[in-house]
């Protein structure tokens, strides 16, 4: 069942997400500052490839005074944007009982998308 899940999710959009998250990604990793962003571009792309069958899970080893600080920078620089659309997304899917399994997976994106450090995705 994931695998159709994940195959109707990159179809319907996924893969362009993905591709999004990965670009920027790359621009971010282009400057010495930006390369923690950019990583966490690229965790949010692999977790949009396949968001059915995986998790965000809080990573208490990776937690600490930079990222909270790199959270809250990612949140004014475009975090806070992403979730909102993430949210509205998931809200707009799960109006139809079709919707809602790609409406849950909008739902656990938002985690990810808003506060990135100090999140690890793990299979389900």
């Amino acid at each position: 069942m994931n695998f159709l899940g994940n195959l109707v999710w990159l179809i319907f959009g996924g893969f362009l997400a993905a591709l999004c998250y990965f670009f920027g990604g790359l621009v971010l990793c282009c400057t010495v500052i930006g390369i923690p962003w950019g990583l966490q571009c690229f965790k949010i792309a692999g977790f949009i490839l396949m968001p059915f069958g995986l998790k965000v899970v809080s990573d208490s080893s990776n937690s600490g005074c930079l990222a909270t600080v790199a959270n809250i920078v990612w949140i004014i620089c475009g975090g806070l944007a992403s979730a909102i659309i993430h949210v509205l997304m998931g809200v707009l899917l799960s109006i139809t009982i079709i919707g809602i399994p790609w409406g849950r997976q909008h739902f656990k994106l938002v985690e990810l998308s808003l506060m990135p450090f100090g999140k690890r995705v793990v299979v389900e």
